[in-house]
């Protein structure tokens, strides 16, 4: 009894139907490789998702984040600490600033994950673009917030940094020395809970 190979090469395109038939196919399956691949694709680090709610002036509630698009995913802007909402007046300008830098609810927003994406109670930790503006930083620059470097997310400390001593320097919001805030946010948080 002689054994039958299955030839493949019945089933491929015949070798002498040319080059220009195999190039064509090759082609081909590669346009649809490249039409199947998603427009403006971001870096794995990074998520393009739609603001729902400005909570504070370091807290988002955003939409579109991993496979629920519809599903609200908490937001904790990395790097900064804004004053609480019963830190008057310092809170609730903290919080406005975030909504106007924003733009309101529904606006896009880019989130920059840094090496540790969540936080201890499950909030993403992230660095949030608007129009190529880091919003974390503005919030400091315009002494809305202060920056506060937590381990291990280090990535833009040096401008967070930088922005806070512009901040300092110029009296900007929690700076202003005619009405500066006396307890950092989380000083003001551990009296008052």
């Amino acid at each position: 009894m002689r054994n039958k190979q299955f030839n493949i090469t019945k089933f491929l395109i015949p070798l002498h139907f040319g080059g220009w038939v195999r190039k064509i196919a090759i082609l081909a399956c590669l346009l649809l490789l490249v039409s199947c691949q998603g427009k403006n694709q971001l870096p794995n680090n990074e998520a393009q998702v739609k603001v729902a709610r400005v909570v504070s002036g370091q807290s988002l509630e955003v939409l579109g984040m991993a496979e629920q698009p519809n599903l609200i995913s908490q937001v904790r802007l990395v790097g900064i600490d804004a004053p609480d909402l019963r830190q008057r007046p310092w809170g609730e300008a903290a919080k406005e600033q975030l909504e106007n830098l924003i733009g309101g609810v529904e606006q896009s927003v880019t989130l920059e994950f840094d090496l540790e994406a969540k936080d201890k109670i499950g909030r993403t930790l992230a660095y949030v673009w608007k129009n190529k503006v880091l919003l974390n930083e503005e919030l400091v620059k315009q002494g809305n917030a202060m920056f506060v470097g937590r381990s291990p997310n280090h990535k833009y400390d040096q401008r967070l940094e930088r922005a806070q001593q512009w901040a300092r320097l110029m009296g900007q919001g929690i700076w202003n020395p005619e009405k500066p805030m006396r307890l950092t946010p989380a000083e003001f948080r551990r009296q008052n809970l």
